[in-house]
């Protein structure tokens, strides 16, 4: 009986342990809830703050590992030198196939590199995998803006500005593409 007892209470030791490493998770999405909440009412004195909390949130990968490696990534594209870059986020992504920004990463080094196909893809993936990633939806705006597909830019700059209203470059692009598309109000 007494050997039941024990793997029981290493049953219930495992298993507090792994919901207790879950709470951060669910945490994190509370916190981004109530930042995306701040940012649509944020003004010119907020926005940048609270935006780079949500670039925060979106950097834990959960690893001290992963984290190292979009460090070094993001240091490389800071250096330019994308070609390093891409080395380290296409290795974080290998390690964590889920962590969008590792994506968004590596769709700037690949659009420094001139690889427009393989950003696309990437920034597709992000988007899939955190469909409020606005730093992603805005990449995929100036992608398809820089390919010739300006309405298609023009309607991904509006979903932008639905999560990030305060996102300035934005509603310039929006201005510029609503003009040269849908006419100037009188």
């Amino acid at each position: 009986m007494g050997m039941i007892t024990h793997s029981f209470k290493r049953i219930v030791t495992a298993f507090a342990l792994v919901v207790w490493v879950s709470l951060p998770a669910v945490a994190d999405d509370a916190r981004l809830d109530e930042l995306f909440d701040q940012l649509k009412q944020a003004d010119e004195s907020t926005f940048q703050w609270i935006e780079d909390r949500i670039y925060e949130e979106w950097g834990k990968s959960g690893s001290p590992a992963m984290d190292l490696l979009l460090k070094r990534g993001q240091d490389a594209i800071a250096a330019g030198e994308p070609d390093a870059a891409l080395e380290h986020f296409t290795a974080l992504i290998d390690h964590a196939p889920d962590f969008a920004t590792a994506y968004n990463a590596r769709a700037l080094a690949f659009h420094a590199l001139g690889m427009y196909g393989p950003s696309i893809d990437d920034l597709r993936q992000a988007i899939v995998l955190n469909p409020r990633h606005f730093g992603a939806l805005r990449g995929f705006g100036i992608m398809l803006e820089e390919i010739g597909r300006e309405d298609d830019a023009l309607e991904v700059y509006r979903l932008v500005q639905a999560l990030h209203p305060m996102a300035t470059e934005v509603a310039e692009a929006i201005a510029r593409l609503e003009s040269k598309y849908e006419g100037q109000a009188l």
